[in-house]
Order: structure tokens, then C-alpha cells, then sequence
């Protein structure tokens, strides 16, 4: 048992709707019938050679657990770990990166804290607002759901590629603009079509996060990897082997929960284990919504793919 609920009763804090009973994307506090609190924290080292955008993907990293939850984050704290001997204008070019994410999210930064570390931190602790009657969880997908993805795949073998110096220049763009974008419209449609169960794909790639889905909603998972989207260089990367060590962590905790055609090769199963950075929304979405969803995600330039539905069952199958 995790040492946090030897110390703290779920039940003593009735007030606490997610949190300590089962693992989520943020915790929620109840302050009244009509608001909760949502608070996350994210931070981690440097995923691109720039400064600027390496704060604006960190703090859009972070900021995207009040979106998975329903939530509409308002206030952020930065979290940073710099060396001693960065050059201030790259501690300046971080931060203010990660200021203008927060800006064009409808957030303020009021403060933080820096501590000293021989490698580069940055992300955020990021504070919203959602109605307890409306969060999004991963315990709330329901058999029949369709499966859907607001962002393609593949961060995690595009940015290796770059640290390898291995990454072809328009792959790098890609992948820099698609973990830069926020999640901010598709949280806000998930909350419009009053979906009950979501997360963001984030370190523990799709197979992990859509595992912690299944089993906290009792179902399974049915992909359809021709429907899953990827960034273009992701395929050529991953035949290559070029992976993070985060991929096989995963393949290693998470791949007696998967099953896999015999038609998908080894880099096609790899990539769904591959960690991504500032990933895209997994949401549940009733079949009798879908039309009108996939219908106003174009009309407010959202993105998004149907990959799979929700059905009896345990685990995850990709076919």
C-alpha cells in the first residue's frame, strides 16, 4: 500500500473526489455543489534544443491534466531546477516561454520556486476550476464508447531522433508544433458533450494510459492501429530503433495487458508504448454524439481521430 494512505483515510476527506483512491490526471477538490478545485504538477528536463519552446511545451505539458479532467486552469506556479552556470538569457528564454503558453491558455503565473541541479527542470503546478458533476475521469468510459485521440503520436522517437542528431529539420517542426499546441479546445468540447471518461497521453504512452483507462472503468480497449495517427517521421524512426528508454519501460510493465495482431511488426507495437510529451486527449465518446462532435471539432479547428471503442472486457486489443 502507498505510504500516503497509511497517513491519509480516503474517508476522512470526503471532499477529496479524486485523489487518493485511484490513480488520475489531477486531484479534485470539492468546494462546493457547484465548484471544485483541480491541481496537477508536471515538470521534467529538455525534449528540444530551444529554450522558448522547451518552456512553452513544458507548460503545456502541464497544463493539460486540468483539461483532461474537465477542468479550466486559471492560476500556474513555475517549478525549476537550473544549473549553476546556465546563462541567464537561457533561464529567461525558458520561463518566458513558459509564460506565453500560459498567456494564450487563460492562465497567469503568479510566482514559483527554483532550486539548483546540475540538469535542466521546468514545468508547472497549475490550479483550475471544474463542477464536481462534470468530471472527466478514467474510470468513465462505458462499453459502446467510441475511443477518440485529439493529437497524433510519436513525440517520444522524434524528439530521440533530434538528440541524436538524427531527425530530419521538417520532422523537427512537427513535432515542436504538435507538442506546443495546447489541449485547451479539446478539453473545452469534451466538457460541451458532457464526456465522463478521458486522459492525456503523456509518459506512459497510449498503451500504458489507455491501460489505466480500462481497468479503472472495467472495460476493454479495442484499437485499430490503421486508424491511429503518427507524425510523419515516426515510422522511419522507430524501424531505425530509435526509441527513449521510457518505450521499453513500458513494453516491459504494460505488454502483459496488450494483445497485438500477428500482422503488426515489432516497431509498429513499439510506438504505442513510446512516451509522448504534451500528448493529445484519449476521450470516451458516446456513438450517438459522434457525428455531432467530430462536426464542431472542425468548426473550431480541433483535430481529432476515432482509433477504437470501448467494450467488455479487460486489458487492450490492437488490431
Amino acid at each position: 500500500m502507498s505510504p500516503i494512505k497509511n497517513i491519509f483515510d480516503p474517508a476522512s476527506f470526503p471532499d477529496l473526489l479524486v485523489g487518493l483512491t485511484s490513480p488520475d490526471d489531477a486531484a479534485v477538490w470539492r468546494l462546493s455543489d457547484e465548484q471544485a478545485i483541480v491541481i496537477t504538477t508536471d515538470f521534467f528536463t529538455p525534449v528540444v534544443d530551444t529554450p522558448y519552446e522547451y518552456g512553452a511545451i513544458a507548460a503545456a505539458n502541464s497544463m493539460s491534466d486540468v483539461w483532461a479532467m474537465g477542468g479550466k486552469p486559471f492560476l500556474a506556479l513555475n517549478i525549476a531546477a537550473l544549473p549553476d552556470d546556465l546563462p541567464a538569457e537561457i533561464s529567461s528564454e525558458i520561463m518566458r516561454g513558459g509564460a506565453e503558453k500560459a498567456k494564450e491558455a487563460g492562465v497567469v503565473i503568479a510566482g514559483g520556486h527554483t532550486v539548483k541541479d546540475k540538469e535542466p527542470k521546468y514545468g508547472l503546478v497549475v490550479i483550475g476550476f471544474v463542477h464536481p458533476q462534470k468530471i472527466i475521469s478514467k474510470s468513465g468510459l462505458k462499453v459502446g464508447d467510441c475511443l477518440v485521440l485529439t493529437k497524433p503520436l510519436g513525440t517520444g522517437v522524434t524528439t530521440t531522433a533530434l538528440k541524436q542528431e538524427k531527425a530530419e529539420e521538417a520532422h523537427v517542426k512537427e513535432v515542436i508544433q504538435s507538442m506546443s499546441r495546447l489541449n485547451k479546445t479539446a478539453g473545452e468540447l469534451a466538457v460541451e458533450f458532457n464526456l465522463k471518461g478521458g486522459t492525456d497521453i503523456t509518459g506512459f504512452g497510449l498503451i500504458g494510459h489507455g491501460m489505466e483507462m480500462a481497468e479503472a472503468s472495467n472495460v476493454q480497449l479495442q484499437i485499430e492501429f490503421d486508424k491511429l495517427p503518427f507524425l510523419s517521421g515516426a515510422r522511419s524512426y522507430a524501424e531505425k530503433g530509435i526509441f527513449p528508454g521510457g518505450a521499453f519501460d513500458n513494453k516491459n510493465h504494460f505488454e502483459s495487458y496488450v494483445t497485438f495482431d500477428a500482422k503488426l511488426d515489432e516497431p509498429s507495437q513499439m510506438l504505442l508504448f513510446d512516451p509522448q510529451t504534451s500528448g493529445g486527449l484519449l476521450l470516451g465518446l458516446p456513438k450517438d454524439k459522434l457525428a455531432d462532435f467530430k462536426k464542431k471539432a472542425e468548426e473550431s479547428n480541433q483535430q481529432v481521430w476515432v482509433i477504437g471503442e470501448a467494450v467488455a472486457g479487460k486489458g487492450i486489443k490492437v488490431k
